[in-house]
C-alpha cells in the first residue's frame, strides 16, 4: 500500500526540478535513483552463440537504468518509479557486435490506498537495434550522443520519469520531457531506426513528439486527471472518482479530435481496457456509461468486445 508520504513526493517533485540547483552550494546536485527497471534479455531466437553476452548485456542495461542518477530530484528507495524493458532479440551478428531486436516496455505506478499497480504507458518499439561489445561500458552524454543503445535506454528513462511526473501534477513533467525530445534531435544523425520523422506513428520520434504537441496537451492533461483525481481519488470516494476518470476520457477524446492521427489515444485505450471497463462495469450511471462507451468505441473500436461491458 503506497504512504501518505509518497504521494506527497511524487505530486510535488516537479517542482524540486527548479529547487534543488537553488539550495544545493557549489554546484552540488543531489544524487538520487529515480528508476526501479526490471531489464530482461530474451534470446530464445538466436542459437549457436555464447549465452554470456546475452547475459552481460541484460546486466549492464539493468545498472545503466537503475543505477544512475537522471535528474535532481530526490527519490527514497520505496518511491523509485516501476517500470520493464523486455528486450526480444532477434539476430546477432558476433563479428560486427550487431544485435536485432524489438523492446516491450511498460511504465506502472501506485495507486494510493491500495496494493493495485496501474499501467501508465505500454507499447513495443520493433526497432531496438543495436551495437555493443561485451563488457564495454554504458555511457551517455546528452550533449554528444554516440551510441544508438545508450541513446535509446537514456530516452525511455526520461520519458518514463516524465510521465510518471505527469501524473502527480499538471504538465509536471514538462522539464524532464525536453531531454527527451533533445535525444530525439540529437539522434537525427544516426542511421538507426526509430528516430526519424514520418517513419513509423509509433516509433521514438512520433511518440515524444505527439505527446509534447500543443494541440495534445489534453492527453497530458488526461494523465493527471485519471491518475492523481480519477484512481487515486476511488478509496476515498469511488463516485469521485469515477466522475474524474470520465472526465480524463473526455480529455482523451479532445486530444483525439485536436489530432486524429495520433496513435496516443488509441495506445492509452489497448492497454487501459480491462481498467477503463472495471471502472464501469456495474458501476455509474446509464448515462455516464453510455458517454464513455461512445468515446472509447470510437477511439479503438477493435476493443468493441470489451467496450460493452461498460455498459452492463
Amino acid at each position: 500500500m503506497i504512504s501518505i508520504s509518497t504521494m506527497r513526493t511524487r505530486f510535488i517533485l516537479f517542482l524540486l526540478i527548479c529547487m534543488t540547483n537553488w539550495f544545493m552550494p557549489f554546484g552540488y546536485k543531489a544524487m538520487a535513483q529515480e528508476l526501479n527497471c526490471t531489464v530482461k534479455v530474451i534470446h530464445s531466437q538466436i542459437q549457436g552463440t555464447n549465452t554470456s553476452v546475452f547475459e552481460t548485456l541484460e546486466t549492464a542495461i539493468n545498472e545503466f537504468m537503475n543505477n544512475r542518477s537522471w535528474t535532481d530530484l530526490q527519490f527514497q528507495k520505496g518511491e523509485r518509479i516501476e517500470c520493464t524493458m523486455n528486450i526480444t532479440l532477434k539476430k546477432y551478428d558476433e563479428a560486427n557486435n550487431a544485435f536485432t531486436g524489438e523492446l516491450l516496455f511498460q511504465l506502472s505506478r501506485p495507486v494510493y490506498n491500495s496494493s493495485y499497480n496501474t499501467t501508465v504507458f505500454s507499447m513495443k518499439d520493433g526497432s531496438f537495434n543495436f551495437t555493443y561489445k561485451e563488457h564495454d561500458p554504458l555511457e551517455f552524454n546528452e550533449n554528444n550522443l554516440d551510441n544508438n543503445l545508450t541513446a535509446m535506454l537514456a530516452y525511455y528513462a526520461y520519458l518514463f520519469i516524465g510521465m510518471d511526473l505527469d501524473t502527480f501534477s499538471p504538465l509536471g513533467g514538462t522539464d524532464v520531457l525536453h531531454i527527451v525530445e533533445n535525444i530525439v534531435n540529437s539522434a537525427q544523425t544516426f542511421s538507426d531506426p526509430g528516430w526519424k520523422a514520418f517513419g513509423d506513428d509509433r516509433n521514438r520520434h512520433a511518440i515524444i513528439n505527439d505527446y509534447m504537441e500543443s494541440s495534445l496537451e489534453p492527453f497530458r492533461q488526461m494523465q493527471y486527471k485519471y491518475h492523481r483525481e480519477g484512481l487515486d481519488e476511488m478509496a476515498n470516494n469511488a463516485d469521485r472518482g469515477r466522475t474524474a476518470v470520465t472526465e480524463a476520457i473526455e480529455l482523451l477524446q479532445e486530444a483525439h479530435s485536436n489530432k486524429p492521427l495520433s496513435m496516443l489515444p488509441q495506445i492509452f485505450t489497448d492497454f487501459k481496457r480491462d481498467e477503463i471497463v472495471n471502472v464501469y462495469s456495474g458501476h455509474g450511471t446509464e448515462k455516464e456509461k453510455q458517454n464513455v462507451y461512445d468515446i472509447v468505441s470510437n477511439l479503438n473500436a477493435s476493443q468493441n468486445t470489451y467496450w460493452n461491458k461498460i455498459k452492463k
